[in-house]
């Protein structure tokens, strides 16, 4: 009897564990595949945003992608993330001129600003990727920034309970893949709309320019006056064109001309957008400039007329600038710091969902 009673429990404890199994195999792989649809609010006056149709937002999607952008496992010595160079707090981008990557090598060119950029046409400082998912394919491999292939960053992902019930969610896919992952990514970071300046604000009758502010917009309007418009026109406050601004008077970077081959192209840049600038320094693709002031005498007198390719628009170089005086620089000043949206970097849904505060 006692032999009996043991075989009995023990076939119980048998079947309790196969059922355990069972359950767990059915949280996984058996759950159904509904993701939810999600769609994006865009701030007034903005332009439609262009979706991929190949990658609609969903709410698994998004999520998942907000846990990669801050995902160390996606550098080769786990220590480092999209978020480690594109900070909350400087406005998603770094506040370093030069970021430094796994190995302590130190980047050549500011980290961009992550902001509205659903909406542009090319990717980097030198347009080289047409799409945002192409875009974040490079960093991850990129030697001297996470160092790592994606092969490895997904077997690692592939190992972490959380990612394979997120990316089942949202992908309905078992075996994790740096196709999804990037997909995943695009989502999160096209969500990354700022859109609540004073300016907005003013564009809604909510608020209203100070004169000083009022003045400074009508020098960036204006081709007599400051002249910012031919780049940064438009609520975007970028055409996302790709242009020589007289930044240097030789080229030690190519920029678009390594990209095209074509020397007509070299010293070519992306204009950024002008939003959020308070936030964003230091500026230019060189991180050459500390202080919204010094880009402001810059185009003002410093404009280097004999650079190589020089934009068309950039008229006054020959005289070195548009030759503001004192006032229309405070003006213009105030202007710039009316693109100001602090809610933008202290959005929850654009946080670390770890809690760590950058």
């Amino acid at each position: 009897m006692k032999i009996k009673t043991f075989l009995s429990a023990s076939l119980l404890m048998i079947l309790f564990f196969m059922s355990c199994k069972k359950e767990e195999k059915k949280d996984f792989s058996e759950q159904p595949f509904s993701p939810t649809p999600v769609t994006i609010e865009i701030p007034r006056g903005f332009p439609q945003m262009p979706i991929p149709a190949d990658n609609p937002f969903t709410k698994e999607g998004i999520e998942l992608g907000r846990h990669l952008f801050y995902e160390n496992s996606l550098s080769g010595d786990n220590t480092m993330s999209c978020g480690s160079c594109h900070r909350p707090s400087a406005g998603f981008s770094d506040s370093n001129r030069f970021s430094v990557g796994i190995d302590n090598i130190r980047g050549v060119r500011q980290s961009m600003p992550i902001m509205n950029i659903a909406w542009a046409n090319r990717y980097f400082w030198d347009g080289r990727a047409m799409t945002l998912e192409e875009q974040i394919i490079d960093p991850v491999e990129n030697p001297i920034e996470l160092h790592e292939t994606w092969k490895n960053a997904m077997t690692k992902l592939q190992g972490i309970p959380k990612y394979r019930e997120m990316f089942k969610k949202a992908f309905n896919i078992d075996e994790i893949d740096s196709l999804h992952a990037t997909k995943a990514l695009a989502q999160f970071m096209r969500t990354m709309i700022s859109g609540e300046s004073k300016f907005d604000q003013v564009a809604r009758n909510l608020a209203r320019l100070t004169p000083s502010e009022e003045n400074g917009k009508a020098l960036f309007e204006t081709e007599a006056g400051a002249d910012c418009f031919h780049c940064h026109a438009g609520i975007l406050f970028t055409d996302f064109s790709i242009r020589n601004n007289g930044l240097n008077p030789t080229h030690t970077d190519n920029g678009f001309g390594n990209v095209t081959g074509n020397p007509a192209d070299n010293g070519k840049f992306k204009a950024p957008s002008l939003r959020n600038l308070v936030f964003t320094a230091p500026y230019m693709h060189n991180g050459k400039f500390s202080t919204i002031d010094e880009v402001i005498d810059f185009y003002s007198s410093g404009l280097h007329a004999s650079s190589p390719n020089i934009d068309i628009f950039m008229k006054k170089a020959p005289a070195g600038g548009v030759q503001l005086n004192i006032l229309e620089k405070q003006d213009l000043k105030a202007f710039l710091l009316a693109l100001t949206d602090s809610s933008f970097i202290t959005n929850p849904d654009f946080q670390d969902p770890n809690g760590i505060i950058k």
